[in-house]
């Protein structure tokens, strides 16, 4: 069974299944209190999760510079210690925060600020290098994210990075940003068995690059859990694009459509999640989901497929017939 994936036109070789690192970088606060982290976190088990992950054959890690106000790279780079040439470091620029305080501060897209915040990177992460250097603002207006185009390239010729792409939902900017970048390897974008972005997959097939799955289990809610979440946790307080959960609980239109697919999910005997990230690997060749782990036994359910492999083809079958006409 194939269990790696490569980046695009990069050729970088990556497992079929990433570790995403936002969950493990704590607390981060916007205006008016708003959390854009998933609350308090234990690093020990942070360092044991990701060590875990590398064990269950996983090579790539992707984080980012505001996650935690960069505390989620730093916790990756300790465990990553002695172990940075078993992994493949995604990382993002373009949203900018505060350590000391842990506040969000606003965007900033400037070749000049892409250049600083990888520094930045660099220190905390304790490497020489990153694999792959996404911009981090979803809704920049194409242009904007062209005239970064000279600088990645540079950041390439330099060694400081190995390729670049963007996290953004939308399929012209994807476009528009594959066609300029001769090492643009990847676009990072929402997918998942409830939110197909059949677009954005096609813009990664005309250009040969990867489609980085972010938001690949709706944000925990297709792991199936209803517990209520408090509010250091963005989905206790869900600003607007995060439809899955509300007053901090699954949203009752969502969580019945998840029951609606649960069962073709788990027919071959996978929980839920493994269910929902092997439909991810049976949707294109191209999908790599980033499943945020936090814990040791959520490596290894959600790594669990890596073995499992897609999800056969009458149980895709099965969900598609259930949602073709239910999403958004």
């Amino acid at each position: 069974m194939t269990t790696t994936r490569t980046l695009g036109r990069s050729g970088i070789e990556v497992s079929a299944i990433g570790m995403g690192c936002w969950a493990i970088g704590g607390p981060l606060w916007g205006d008016g209190g708003q959390p854009f982290g998933w609350g308090e976190v234990d690093d020990d088990e942070s360092i044991r999760t990701i060590h875990r992950a590398l064990d269950l054959g996983v090579t790539l890690f992707d984080t980012a510079s505001n996650y935690g106000a960069g505390h989620s790279e730093r916790v990756l780079g300790r465990a990553l210690a002695g172990r940075r040439s078993a992994a493949v470091i995604a990382t993002k620029f373009g949203n900018v925060s505060d350590e000391a305080t842990r506040r969000w501060l606003g965007t900033d897209a400037s070749p000049a600020a892409a250049v600083r915040s990888l520094e930045d990177s660099l220190r905390r992460l304790d490497t020489d290098h990153v694999d792959l250097y996404q911009l981090h603002i979803n809704e920049l207006p194409a242009p904007a994210a062209l005239d970064l185009i000279d600088t990645l390239e540079g950041l390439v010729d330099q060694g400081k990075i190995r390729a670049y792409g963007w996290s953004t939902d939308d399929p012209a900017s994807a476009d528009a940003f594959a066609a300029a970048g001769r090492s643009c390897a990847a676009i990072q974008h929402d997918e998942s068995v409830l939110n197909d972005n059949a677009a954005v997959l096609d813009v990664c097939d005309r250009h040969d690059l990867a489609s980085l799955n972010r938001g690949p289990l709706a944000m925990g809610l297709l792991t199936g859990s209803t517990r209520s979440l408090g509010a250091d946790d963005v989905r206790g307080r869900a600003p607007e694009w995060l439809r899955w959960y509300t007053d901090g609980r699954p949203t009752p239109e969502w969580a019945a459509r998840v029951e609606q697919v649960r069962a073709a999910l788990t027919s071959d005997g996978r929980t839920l999640a493994q269910g929902a990230l092997g439909w991810l690997l049976a949707r294109s060749p191209r999908t790599v989901p980033i499943p945020g782990l936090r814990t040791v036994a959520q490596a290894e359910e959600n790594l669990t497929t890596l073995e499992q492999g897609p999800l056969p083809a009458d149980a895709y079958a099965e969900v598609e017939r259930f949602l073709k006409d239910l999403r958004p």
